[in-house]
């Protein structure tokens, strides 16, 4: 039975009217298809809707092993491998469509912290290998990267969820400077989930 991938990106939002995780999805998923891989790739719109919606609909249909989501960090210069979800919203940035959270957590009542099951170490090994500077991080913001960690760790916890869920935050830079790199997190990341079927 073949492992299945589910790579995801963002696209455009306010501040930032090209991001790069899209058309970098769009190549790893041609480029990380082969023996015993299916790769998934999914653009979501920049919105709490989009990841409401769209992502459960994604995990329940495809019955990813694990997922890889990438997400564009405009002030950083490096590749980080985030760690955490936190359980914080943004009251300050809407999303594309205009929305502004209501609450400023996302679990009312939920822990302060959600883990990502990713092995960590070996993704920033596998970047810096492809020669791309890379750290793990523990802070995804608070926007809709740290709002799609959030509810893909969710998933995770469930019975039949994903077994690896790893998000990337990937420098404001052409999405070619970042493929090397990004197949090598996959394939890292996918020889993990194999160590753990």
């Amino acid at each position: 039975m073949p492992l299945t991938i589910l790579l995801t990106a963002f696209g455009p939002f306010p501040g930032a009217p090209f991001n790069p995780t899209g058309p970098l999805v769009e190549i790893l998923v041609r480029r990380c298809r082969g023996a015993g891989v299916r790769c998934v790739g999914h653009v979501f719109t920049t919105s709490y809707a989009a990841v409401d919606g769209e992502l459960p609909a994604l995990i329940a249909q495809e019955r990813p092993d694990l997922v890889v989501m990438f997400g564009l960090a405009q002030r950083t210069r490096h590749l980080r491998i985030e760690t955490c979800a936190h359980n914080v919203c943004s009251r300050v940035h809407a999303d594309v469509a205009g929305r502004l959270p209501s609450e400023s957590t996302i679990a009312a009542g939920g822990p302060m912290m959600l883990a990502l099951s990713v092995p960590a170490q070996r993704l920033v090994t596998a970047a810096r290998g492809a020669g791309a500077p890379a750290a793990i991080s523990r802070d995804a913001g608070s926007y809709l990267c740290n709002y799609l960690c959030w509810r893909a760790s969710e998933a995770a916890m469930k019975p039949r969820g994903p077994r690896l869920v790893a998000f990337v935050h990937v420098p404001d830079v052409r999405p070619v400077a970042l493929v090397r790199a990004g197949e090598a997190i996959v394939r890292a990341a996918i020889a993990a989930a194999r160590v753990r079927r």
